[in-house]
């Protein structure tokens, strides 16, 4: 998809391969367009051991895998070692979004990322962890940059994916390519978290599964604030129990 709005973007002085760890497929999307459009050598990698329950985790990770390879692009799928994550985690529980839950879960992600990444040849890494309006850029930002800082020959590309219309292009992909709509960040304790605050509003909990861009009447944002996290931001700071509250 051409777009005269999307600026063509330059990579990093020095850098000339990108990893790109993807979180999901609506979030990936315009990032993935974005790059294939300036002509841009970059790989997928999928590393979300966050994810709850698994059958949340298939669904997104196909989701991704199903968009990449229509477009030719590499997806490299990493473990789902949710037991490690839940060990980082671990007296976070209750921690709000945009804490220092959300920053051990992306330290964990980027690590994996970068090792990967210094690994494999490549010289780059970014996220399309950045591109929703519900994430802290700054927070994420960090957790890159020191996930990257562990090498010498490494660079996180912190290109701010939301401006020039790439909140919108978002959705129009989404919508376009009726991805899977997801309604809660991931873990277990933002599915907790978010069922509590629909069910306060008198809401449904969620059903997984179910909703899809494009196919549904109202399409909401990748998901809807929850409690401790009632407005989107732009740059702001932001034994484990596995009852998801469903």
């Amino acid at each position: 998809m051409t777009d005269p709005l999307r600026p063509s973007l330059a990579l990093p002085e020095g850098s000339s391969k990108v990893l790109m760890h993807s979180c999901c497929a609506p979030c990936s999307g315009e990032v993935m367009e974005a790059m294939l459009a300036s002509g841009i050598n970059y790989s997928i990698f999928f590393y979300n051991p966050n994810i709850h329950p698994v059958k949340e985790y298939e669904i997104r990770k196909n989701e991704n895998i199903r968009f990449a390879e229509a477009n030719g692009i590499e997806f490299i799928d990493a473990d789902y070692d949710v037991d490690n994550w839940f060990e980082r985690v671990k007296g976070l529980e209750n921690s709000p979004e945009r804490g220092e839950r959300c920053t051990k879960c992306f330290d964990m992600r980027f690590e994996r990322t970068a090792l990967y990444a210094h690994e494999h040849g490549f010289d780059t890494i970014t996220s399309s962890l950045g591109i929703s309006r519900w994430k802290d850029m700054n927070q994420i930002n960090g957790c890159g940059e020191r996930a990257a800082g562990r090498y010498d020959d490494l660079t996180y590309w912190t290109y701010n994916w939301r401006k020039h219309g790439g909140s919108a292009r978002m959705i129009e992909i989404s919508k376009r390519e009726e991805f899977y709509q997801q309604e809660y960040c991931g873990c277990v304790y933002s599915l907790r978290d978010t069922n509590r605050h629909r069910r306060s509003q008198g809401r449904e909990r969620i059903t997984l599964g179910v909703k899809f861009y494009g196919r549904d009447s109202v399409i909401e944002e990748i998901r809807r604030p929850v409690i401790g996290s009632t407005e989107p931001v732009e740059n702001s700071p932001a034994a484990p129990s596995k009852d998801s509250g469903q």
